[in-house]
């Protein structure tokens, strides 16, 4: 059971509580589905989409930035920010994202310290930056009118084409 990263939940819970969409997106098989939702429900992640690979996969990134694409073109979806390990970087960059929407945790090459937001000090001190006045706002469109409640979605289709903010969290076979 891999563990969870300190302050990881809190840092999503706080993005959940402003509004946004949260999506969950890995590269791992559609076949572990079971296992990744019961591990984000045993450790309280907030309910969100996700998305896996259909089937083994030899290319999970692509597979995370096609995803990506279709959301961004197909059903009018804003990320705001995007979470993950050093090598979902080019993922992010492809979508349009910008270094300061991009925020990793773990280690980078120096190139990459101009490509994203390197966390270095962790989620606990990421989250305090967040609270304090400008570190974050509330979501603009309504993420609530696309998820059905029903908790995890598995690669779930939005129902309504709107312009829906998104917070992102990616994560590999050592983080869930």
């Amino acid at each position: 059971d891999p563990k969870v990263r300190a302050s990881a939940v809190d840092i999503v819970r706080h993005w959940q509580e402003l509004g946004y969409l949260i999506i969950y997106i890995t590269g791992r098989p559609d076949m572990q589905q079971s296992r990744v939702l019961a591990w984000l429900s045993q450790h309280n992640f907030p309910h969100g989409l996700v998305s896996f690979a259909d089937g083994l996969s030899t290319d999970p990134l692509g597979h995370k930035a096609v995803y990506l694409k279709n959301l961004i073109q197909d059903h009018d979806v804003i990320i705001h920010v995007a979470y993950g390990s050093s090598k979902d970087i080019s993922v992010y960059t492809s979508v349009g994202l910008k270094p300061k929407q991009i925020f990793i945790v773990g280690k980078v090459s120096k190139k990459q310290y101009a490509q994203a937001t390197v966390l270095a000090e962790g989620y606990a001190a990421h989250l305090s930056n967040l609270l304090c006045h400008g570190g974050s706002r509330p979501a603009q469109g309504n993420a609530r009118m696309v998820l059905v409640p029903r908790g995890f979605s598995h690669n779930a289709s939005i129902r309504r084409r709107r312009i829906v903010s998104a917070f992102l969290l990616s994560f590999r076979h050592s983080q869930a």
